[in-house]
This record gives structure tokens, C-alpha cells and sequence, in this order.
């Protein structure tokens, strides 16, 4: 079977019609690119998806994580914990702010953050006395919520901050509830990739807090007050660009039908898999975006080049984890080390995975990994 894709965005465009188009021209007549009448529509209607009160909207997803930081006064002498086994961003925009992150085990099964490692991770902050425990950043792994109510009883517990990175996640959730229920903020990326992507960058915060909103609006456009030439407070040009916006809006429309045909497809893969390669685990009462579908293989290279002359793409998602990274080496990590960080990084690696993927496709994958790690 030839030219199978990893990701298939173009069948979605195909599957959106002229609605795309149509969008973009409609920006492109009124020529209000910057801020235009989309960015408060899309808005609006995340709220309405991910049941939270504010949105803001921005440039991208690593700005979105940036934003509450900034908002709360997160800075030098601050813990900020996170885990290690994910991208670079998630840490990056904490050491940005002159705070320390402070890398956090994952569960084997689930790839998301280990509430008991995190635990051990606040008492040794706590215990060494250096930096004072602030905040936590879980990230919804390939598109699996993280164990929410567990992190929202430990944050309570230490007083500290809940920031949901649901890049790959958004729109997940658990016993019918998505992430703004327990965190303070969900915070997502639109790179094309993500599971709702535009046709660029972009990004967005969800709040239930009002006064955190009406920072995080000023911040996202240098700091400014009641009008552009009374900055208040040190911010960022980090706007979502019009033209994006209304491509969102067409796709976060179809954006719940797209999570439901993912689900098929990643019920598939468990069911004809399971007996032959380490299958994703998901929380009882969750649902799954599916940004990814990652299995396992103790020897990873090697299962690959052989999906891949069979024509089937592949990737690995994360080859090298965060503590083990150059920038990053000198971080403090909790409790005694990162194993489960360190073991998976070796091991796993993604399927083809994308709501527009057809049986015949599916089966040609399926059993060529079936013979494969048969």
C-alpha cells in the first residue's frame, strides 16, 4: 500500500469543502488581520466546547503556558514542576520566567505525570529549602487527560497553582469532565500537528478566572492598559492572527465529531494489537483525543525500518527526555531519579493516527504489525 500518512491533513480539508476558503476570504474582504471580529467568535465558542468562562487566544502554545506564569508573578526562587517526558516547551517557558522547573516522573501506562512522584518531588523541594513550590504543569500526553483530580488534590494540599498543557489533549476528558473542572488554567497549542491545529501557529489559555483573563489579555499585547500607549505591565506580542482564527472556527465545528472517529480508530488498533505489542492504557472513565497512538518495543529501531519498508510511517515521540537534554541536565528532578522517563524514552514510538484514516488502511497497518512483532 503506497503513500500512507502519519497525520492526513489534507483529508480533512477535502472533508471541510469550500469552508476553509470560504473563511479566509471572508478576512481577507474586511482586512482586519490583526485582532479581527473571528478572535472574539473563537473564543467564544472555547468556551463553550471546553466549559470554561475565558479564553484568550494567542499566538502559540508555548506562549499560552507563558501567559499565567507571567500573570501570577511566577520568578527566580520559584518551583515549578514538571514532567520530563514531553517537549521542550513545557520547561522552557518556566526557566524564561527565572523560576526553576523541577522534573517530575510518568506513569508507565498512561505517559502522563506520576501523582505520588510528584509528591516526593514538593517534599524534596520543600525539605532542601532553595526554592518555594509554586506551581504544577501537567501535560495530557498524546491526547490522554492526566489524572486530575489526584494533581487538584495535591496542589490544594501545598497551595500551589494547576496548569493543564493540553497541546495534544484538548478536548480529552474524565467522567464527562475536561480539564478546566480542576485545573486553573488549560492551556493548548493550534501547530497544525495538534489534534485541532490551524494553518500556522496558534495557541490559547481556558480559565474559569475572570481577573487572571483580564491579565493575561493585557499581557498577550505588550502589557497594555486602557488603550496601546498605557502599557501597565511588562507583556508579549503574542496574538492570534485573524486569518488563523476563522480557520479554527470551521475546525473546532467539526472538532467533536473528529475525537469520536479517532476513538473508533484507537479502539481498533487496542483490540486487534493488544495481544501482540504494548497497547496505550487509558484512565477508566477517559476519553482520548489521540494525538498520537504510542506503543512500545524494546527494540524500537528495529520494528520501525521494518513498518517502514513495509511503507508504514512512524515517529517518536519523546527519543530523549528533558532532564536528559543540554539545557536542562542541571534542573533539579524529584525523588530518586526519572526511570520510567528514562526506560520509555528508548522504547516508544507512534502509529499512524488521524480521524480520517480508512478500515482499508487501518488493516493493511494492523497486520503488518501483527507480523511484525509476531
Amino acid at each position: 500500500m503506497n503513500n500512507i500518512q502519519f497525520i492526513d491533513l489534507q483529508a480533512q480539508r477535502a472533508y471541510l469543502g469550500t469552508k476553509i476558503d470560504d473563511a479566509m476570504a471572508r478576512v481577507l474582504e474586511h482586512g482586519r488581520f490583526i485582532m479581527g471580529p473571528e478572535i472574539k467568535t473563537l473564543e467564544a465558542n472555547l468556551c463553550a466546547f471546553g466549559k470554561v468562562e475565558r479564553t484568550v487566544s494567542c499566538s502559540n502554545g508555548t506562549d499560552a503556558i507563558s501567559l499565567p506564569l507571567m500573570a501570577w508573578g511566577i520568578g527566580p526562587g520559584d518551583a515549578v514542576f514538571v514532567p520530563s517526558f514531553t517537549f521542550a516547551a513545557t520547561a522552557e517557558v518556566v526557566a524564561l520566567t527565572g523560576a526553576t522547573p523541577v522534573f517530575v516522573d510518568i506513569l508507565p501506562d498512561t505517559f502522563n505525570m506520576d501523582p505520588a512522584h510528584l509528591e516526593l518531588a514538593i517534599a524534596d523541594v520543600n525539605r532542601e529549602g532553595k526554592f518555594t513550590p509554586k506551581v504544577i504543569i501537567a501535560v495530557d500526553l498524546f491526547g490522554q487527560i492526566a489524572d486530575y483530580p489526584a494533581l487538584k488534590n495535591i496542589a490544594d494540599a501545598n497551595g500551589l497553582k494547576l496548569i493543564s498543557d493540553a497541546a495534544q489533549g484538548y478536548g480529552s476528558s474524565l467522567d464527562g469532565k475536561q480539564a478546566g473542572h480542576w485545573a486553573d488554567v488549560v492551556t493548548t497549542s493550534f501547530f497544525p500537528a495538534k489534534p485541532l491545529g490551524c494553518y500556522g501557529d496558534g495557541g490559547a489559555v481556558l480559565t474559569n478566572d475572570a481577573q487572571l483573563a483580564d491579565i493575561m489579555e493585557s499581557l498577550r499585547v505588550h502589557g497594555k492598559g486602557s488603550d496601546k500607549y498605557d502599557n501597565v505591565r511588562i507583556g508579549l506580542n503574542a496574538r492570534l492572527d485573524t486569518l488563523q482564527a476563522a480557520i479554527l472556527i470551521e475546525k473546532l465545528n467539526i472538532f467533536g465529531e473528529e475525537i469520536e472517529k479517532r476513538n473508533v480508530i484507537a479502539a481498533r488498533y487496542a483490540r486487534e494489537l493488544g495481544d501482540y505489542v504494548k497497547v496505550p492504557t487509558v484512565l477508566e472513565g477517559a476519553i482520548s483525543t489521540w494525538a498520537q497512538y504510542t506503543i512500545t518495543a524494546t527494540d524500537r529501531e528495529q520494528k520501525q525500518a521494518a513498518l517502514k519498508e513495509a511503507g508504514i510511517p512512524t515517529a517518536v515521540y519523546y527519543s530523549k527526555p528533558l532532564h536528559q537534554q543540554t539545557a536542562y541536565m542541571n534542573y533539579p528532578q524529584g525523588g530518586n531519579g526519572l526511570p520510567v522517563s528514562d526506560r520509555l524514552a528508548t522504547q516508544v514510538f507512534s502509529l499512524p493516527m488521524h480521524p480520517y484514516m480508512d478500515e482499508e488502511t487501518q488493516t493493511y497497518i494492523i497486520e503488518n504489525v501483527k507480523r511484525i512483532f509476531g
